[in-house]
């Protein structure tokens, strides 16, 4: 898998996953747009300048939303909220599976965080 985010301002959106989760980005030259890779193990991405302006505010999702497994959801979910992301979808439960929650970056993406735990309930 391969996916992008799309962004309104790309070095606060570098900012915002550097801190949430840690990625670390190399900017790819050669390109008609500025892109830059997303540089984490196990994570396949990229983050770009967005093409078309951002749908208004509570429009719903209009893209492909990507979760991501993180070791303490709590944690996690705490640095979204600090560095300016707003909760979408309260966490909650998948029972026997995971913690599950989802959010909205800086740049208005719809995105998820979830933690495996088999007792979810």
């Amino acid at each position: 898998m391969y996916f992008e985010i799309q962004a309104d301002d790309i070095r606060r959106a570098i900012a915002f996953y550097s801190t949430v989760l840690g990625w670390h980005f190399a900017e790819a030259k050669g390109l008609p747009i500025e892109y830059w890779r997303i540089e984490a193990e196990g994570v396949r991405g990229g983050l770009l300048s967005r093409p078309a302006p951002r749908p208004p505010s509570r429009s719903g999702t209009n893209a492909f939303v990507c979760s991501f497994q993180v070791e303490d959801f709590d944690a996690v979910e705490g640095k979204i909220l600090a560095s300016g992301g707003m909760v979408a979808l309260p966490k909650f439960a998948v029972p026997g599976r995971c913690w599950q929650g989802y959010f909205i970056d800086t740049e208005g993406n719809t995105f998820g965080i979830f933690e495996v735990d088999e007792n979810a309930k």
